[in-house]
């Protein structure tokens, strides 16, 4: 007989079987019950916070676990591995997917079907960080694609099928492209297990051997499709705007990320570092396009009014840097690669969830509809203030960890040899930073600065329950009574207290506001993330 398997190794497939089990309950029990999909996504999502917690914990004090599926033997069998990295990510994706779930019970959608397309979307998430396996972490991608396109689509509405269209035309053609790369990797190597492919890319080819390159090649031109690096992100802005908003929510935090997590797990963990170190023509390409896409996204943001589409292209920049971080095969940048990663999925969760409770409260989707707004909603205002600037690096703060980190390996390297273009890295992300602080400030300015002669009134808002019964709460600002004609009313149709949009939904209000305080709390724990990730780095760079 064989012996039973450890019970903390059965959270790894747990951690994937659940969400995508849980899938089929909101549709099942439709048939009989309306409106059950959130309760079920909300048992289910609060599970897998506490799997994820449980999986992390022990990565954390016992070091590197895997689970073989069916008991099958890698290489030939499918394996789930957690380790540092990917201990972090589905802390990460188990957080930001149960949090959005207090946003959603009130801004909707509220279809049955749609939380089951939503706790699909988590277990394909956790899937791509736990897999160990190159076919396998193919497959649950396709599952967060389909999902995904699903979900962005899922108020019905013309604007919202035309860019899930969109991004399912340009995700179908990333994905292939990573296929076709696995597929050249398997000719050479004749494996698909990540960490034997390490050992065969050496002894059955080399990391000069064409199929090598043209595999590595392929998919990181497939994982530029998923992460929207400039200019193959035209999907990205179209795909953040027309979703519902709690769709963006989750979209945004965590979509990109796990194509961006899934581009440091192959590079370092399939190839490694001694790889892009014998490669240099390859390194080079892709810290120029990485470069350039930094540029691009900063400076296509700051051109943007809708804050949503703001956002999308700020995402375009990010990711820019974090690949940076992967191409510079050096300890500090992918440090900084790592942090930024987690960083930016925090920030993107708690700014498009702050953008998200101003359009439901007050109609703002436009930078010019903040006008004023903070003296009606000053913690919400706040939030988005607070994470703006985090956005932008300013410390304490975990947007500034994330880039200190990878400007110090990018310097570093040029130091080592790097030459010019790791000097270039760093001098795009402080241009960067600069036209990220233009256009947060301009929010800054409109939600603070604008029209401060105007009367806002002195009524005071009052807890109550919104029109679908959910709890909601007074943001602590002053009442408004002005007519259709005031430019700093609120849109009509609202959800109102004494007449004004000055409420939020408590919940998701909660959650926006531990939020902000964790992007600056976080800020202090350069010397923790150092030290978590250590086993990790000290792996890749031995």
């Amino acid at each position: 007989m064989s012996e039973p398997l450890p019970l903390i190794e059965l959270l790894l497939p747990l951690a994937v079987v659940v969400p995508i089990v849980a899938a089929t309950l909101p549709l099942a029990l439709g048939l009989r019950y309306d409106d059950v999909g959130w309760s079920v996504a909300a048992v289910t999502s609060v599970g897998l916070v506490g799997i994820a917690g449980a999986v992390a914990a022990e990565v954390y004090t016992a070091g590197r676990f895997a689970h073989e599926l069916g008991g099958y033997q890698p290489p030939v069998g499918i394996e789930l591995v957690a380790d540092e990295l990917s201990a972090a990510v589905l802390v990460l994706i188990a957080v930001v997917a149960a949090a959005t779930l207090a946003f959603s019970r009130v801004a909707g959608p509220r279809g049955n079907a749609f939380y089951s397309g939503y706790l699909l979307l988590t277990g394909g998430l956790s899937g791509v960080v736990l897999t160990g396996d190159l076919f396998n972490l193919f497959v649950f991608l396709e599952i967060v694609g389909l999902t995904t396109y699903a979900l962005i689509a899922a108020d019905r509405s013309g604007a919202s099928a035309y860019a899930s269209l969109k991004y399912l035309m340009l995700g179908t053609v990333g994905a292939s492209l990573y296929l076709v790369g696995v597929g050249y990797v398997f000719l050479a190597t004749g494996s698909l297990n990540m960490l034997d492919l390490q050992t065969q890319i050496v002894e059955q080819a080399s990391y000069t051997d064409p199929l090598i390159q043209a595999g590595f090649a392929f998919i990181v031109a497939g994982f530029a499709l998923k992460i929207a690096l400039f200019p193959v992100h035209t999907w990205q802005p179209d795909a953040y705007q027309r979703a519902p908003d709690s769709v963006t929510v989750f979209v945004a935090a965590l979509v990109s990320t796990a194509g961006a997590y899934a581009l440091i797990r192959v590079t370092y963990t399939v190839f490694t570092v001694d790889f892009l170190l014998a490669n240099d023509a390859i390194t080079t390409v892709l810290l120029v396009v990485t470069g350039v896409s930094i540029l691009a996204g900063s400076v296509l943001a700051a051109m943007q009014s809708d804050l949503k589409r703001m956002f999308a292209y700020s995402s375009v920049a990010q990711f820019g840097m974090i690949a940076a971080a992967v191409a510079l095969a050096n300890e500090w940048a992918l440090l900084g690669g790592i942090v930024h990663l987690l960083g930016h999925g925090l920030l993107k969760f708690g700014l498009f969830l702050a953008a998200g409770l101003l359009a439901l409260g007050y109609g703002a989707r436009r930078v010019e509809d903040l006008a004023s707004l903070a003296r009606r909603a000053p913690y919400t205002a706040g939030s988005l203030a607070v994470l703006g600037l985090a956005l932008v690096g300013i410390p304490p703060s975990i947007g500034f960890l994330g880039k200190w980190y990878i400007a110090f390996g990018a310097v570093q390297e040029s130091g080592a040899g790097g030459g010019a273009v790791g000097i270039g890295i760093a001098a795009v992300i402080f241009i960067s930073t600069l036209f990220t602080l233009a256009y947060v400030a301009r929010l800054i300015e409109q939600l603070y600065f604008a029209g401060v002669g105007l009367d806002d009134g002195h009524g005071e808002g009052v807890a109550d329950t919104d029109e679908h019964g959910g709890n909601v709460v007074a943001d602590g600002g002053q009442a408004a009574d002005h007519d259709a004609d005031d430019p700093i009313s609120p849109k009509s149709g609202a959800p109102t207290t004494l007449g004004v949009p000055d409420r939020v939904p408590t919940g998701a209000f909660v959650v926006l506001l531990l939020a902000t305080a964790t992007a600056v709390a976080l800020g202090f724990a350069g010397a923790t993330f150092a030290d978590l990730f250590d086993p990790f780095l000290s792996e890749v760079f031995a």
